[in-house]
């Protein structure tokens, strides 16, 4: 899994990371997106953010449903922010 981190390149662990905080941004769209699955996505995290900044992730992910596909409310039917880059298979 660490191959997976490590081989990335700046722009797109940017990128990742942005998504992994936006939170209407399912973790199933970074793996369809970048091959990275959920853990390898906290790993990714717990490496680039400060110690803080990773807790509160971890936190304020942690309750969101709409980061799990399989928790997300059928009502839900975007997996982005309107002024969000319009990415293929990120719904």
């Amino acid at each position: 899994m660490s191959e997976l981190v490590s081989s990335r390149k700046e722009h797109e662990v940017s990128r990742i990371i942005e998504m992994a905080w936006e939170d209407r941004t399912p973790f199933e769209a970074i793996e369809h997106l970048f091959g990275l699955p959920e853990k390898a996505v906290i790993q990714l995290m717990r490496k680039q953010l400060s110690s803080k900044a990773f807790k509160n992730w971890r936190t304020r992910g942690a309750s969101r449903a709409t980061k799990h596909l399989k928790l997300r409310s059928s009502d839900i039917s975007r997996g982005y922010c309107k002024t969000q880059y319009k990415i293929r298979g990120n719904k």
